[in-house]
């Protein structure tokens, strides 16, 4: 019988991302297979004022909700304003990256990707 978890994702460890790709960014793992997922992976980015995360694609989609603060996503071409309540879809292999707009205020957001697309 499988049993269901209530996670507080602030209260998780984050691993601290600073690299020549990725500037000030924060990643918790929220629910995986640790917890038992099966299918998806659901992660929790808070980016520092100016930071970013690398500019990437791959082979599988994920979809993004932004918690709190400015920012901006690049969809191969575009760059995108984004804020809280804001919604994006990144389909596979599309060029993509998110940006803190603010110097000063956080950029939060939850990244949902499938298992195994870490």
């Amino acid at each position: 019988m499988k049993e269901g978890k209530v996670i507080k994702w602030r209260d998780i460890d984050p691993e601290i991302i600073n690299t020549q790709e990725i500037k000030g960014v924060h990643k918790r793992v929220v629910i995986g297979e640790n917890e038992g997922a099966q299918n998806f992976i659901l992660r929790v980015f808070t980016v520092a004022g100016g930071g970013h995360s690398p500019k990437h694609s791959h082979p599988w989609e994920h979809e993004v909700f932004v918690l709190r603060g400015e920012g901006q996503v690049l969809l191969g071409e575009d760059l995108i304003n984004i804020s809280e309540g804001h919604a994006v879809f990144v389909p596979e292999n599309l060029e993509h990256q998110f940006l803190n707009a603010s110097k000063n205020e956080e950029f939060e957001f939850i990244c949902v990707i499938p298992k195994g697309g870490m």
